[in-house]
């Protein structure tokens, strides 16, 4: 007896076995491009374990298409096999003004040349700012000044009334003919309504959206965000720090309920190039479109040696973590680290327990306040591992303390938007700005002992006495924070 299948039924066997080859496919794609092992597990267990739902997940959240849609852009785009690389850049060497670099410091500095590829400038000179009562006036007042560009990129841009007076002062700057460019996160924007991005637009402004999220076609990246802040102006001054735009970084008003404590950074001097050649880089990945960056001479009065430092998810190599790592391991007498969200890696980890083993002092100041609860409970999960080989935790008190730095001994230090975490040193898109400066450094300490004075220590004993229900919470949250 001849057994016929009817359309349907092919239909169905032919719908199962296209399941199973996307699945397969998909679970091989993570096998073969997820570096970190516990992302790489995390997602074959998600789609393996869900079908459908699984790989359309892994496609529209796992999947990295930053990396090759750059390197097209750039025309920096290699093959071998299934593996795209780009070959280690040789070391640029120290320029000969730089020989005085005490030789600790000298190796920090060769490992960060090889790493970026980019020269360590010499005479720049800084100035910080607590507050968005202290940056906002001096920023809006250098827009108002501007004679031939003004480029801001910021991962938040409200449109409250500290949101208007830049959307307005940047108007004007437009009118008068100055050459504006902004960039806006595509998430970030959604912070408030209307959107800031609309409004210049509205106004004439041009702006680009980072990764905007779309339906068709399916567009969605909660990592790969371009959490950058930088203003660029006339290609001569440059501020960036941890401070996005809108009213919450109005931290002196003791009524303001979302209020947050951040710093910002005004950089003059050669350095200013490397930040806004970083603005172009991202205009051209977006825009398709060239700025030209202009150099800048060297500030008479400086005497911070400064490089950038670029990250995001589009580089084959994780530079800033490296960077960071080597100079932990470079540290004589201190390090000090201030950051709202501190979930290291394990190099990192194994770094500043061996830091503290050989003598260092290692100190870690985090915010008692957090406006994400999860990562502090992922955080509280490995702080024992530190505190067991005396490194320092501190909490300091409210309100929410978003401030990023990092300080090695009395010469060196890290000022930009990164935080000690994933998302930061691997998803999203970054900018750190290494100083060599004892003068500025000493500011920096002097600031973080300030904060130590007001702050609560973390004892070994507390994170010890836990309960097994907040014991439980925090370890679901460290298992998850490689997608945090």
């Amino acid at each position: 007896m001849e057994i016929i299948l009817s359309p349907l039924k092919y239909y169905h066997y032919i719908l199962i076995s296209a399941n199973i080859v996307i699945t397969i496919l998909s679970a091989w794609h993570a096998l073969l491009y997820k570096r970190d092992p516990k992302a790489s597990l995390g997602w074959l267990a998600v789609i393996l374990m869900f079908p459908v739902f699984g790989y359309l997940f892994y496609y529209l959240f796992g999947v990295n298409r930053i990396r090759t849609r750059a390197r097209k852009l750039t025309g920096k785009i290699s093959f071998s096999g299934f593996i795209d690389f780009d070959p280690v850049e040789e070391p640029v060497g120290i320029p000969e003004t730089l020989v005085p670099l005490p030789d600790d410091y000298a190796e920090i500095a060769l490992i960060t040349n090889t790493v970026t590829g980019l020269p360590l400038t010499d005479s720049n000179s800084l100035q910080m700012f607590h507050n968005g009562e202290n940056a906002y006036p001096v920023m809006i007042d250098f827009i108002d000044k501007a004679e031939e560009s003004v480029f801001l990129s910021t991962y938040i841009f409200r449109s409250d009334d500290a949101g208007k007076e830049f959307i307005e002062s940047l108007t004007r700057a437009k009118k008068r003919g100055v050459d504006v460019k902004i960039i806006i996160d595509g998430i970030g924007e959604y912070y408030s309504f209307p959107r800031a991005g609309s409004l210049l637009r509205k106004n004439g402004v041009r702006m680009a959206r980072f990764l905007q999220p779309s339906i068709f076609p399916p567009s969605f990246h909660i990592n790969l965000r371009n959490h950058r802040k930088i203003l660029v102006i006339d290609s001569e001054a440059a501020f960036t720090g941890g401070m996005n735009i809108g009213d919450h970084h109005l931290a002196d008003d003791v009524t303001n309920p979302s209020r947050v404590i951040d710093t910002h950074f005004l950089l003059k001097g050669p350095a200013v190039s490397q930040v806004g050649q970083v603005f172009a880089d991202d205009w051209n990945f977006l825009t398709g479109e060239d700025i030209k960056i202009k150099s800048v001479e060297s500030i008479n009065d400086g005497s911070a040696k400064c490089r950038v430092i670029s990250e995001g998810p589009n580089e084959d190599f994780n530079k800033l973590a490296t960077i960071l790592i080597g100079a932990i391991a470079s540290a004589k007498k201190r390090v000090a680290v201030m950051t709202p969200y501190f979930l290291p890696n394990r190099d990192m980890i194994s770094a500043l327990q061996t830091a503290s083993l050989k003598g260092v002092s290692v100190d870690i100041l985090l915010p008692e306040k957090n406006n994400l609860p999860y990562v502090k409970w992922a955080t509280s999960n490995m702080l024992w591992e530190l505190l067991q080989r005396g490194v320092r935790v501190y909490y300091q008190p409210p309100p929410f303390v978003h401030t990023k730095l990092f300080v090695v001994d009395d010469y060196y230090a890290h000022i930009g938007t990164a935080n000690m975490d994933s998302r930061s040193l691997r998803l999203n898109f970054e900018l750190a700005l290494e100083v060599y400066d004892k003068d500025f450094v000493a500011l920096l300490n002097s600031h973080i002992e300030s904060c130590k004075k007001i702050s609560k220590p973390v004892t070994l004993k507390e994170v010890d006495s836990r309960s097994m229900l907040t014991r439980t919470r925090d370890s679901i949250a460290w298992l998850l924070y490689p997608y945090l």
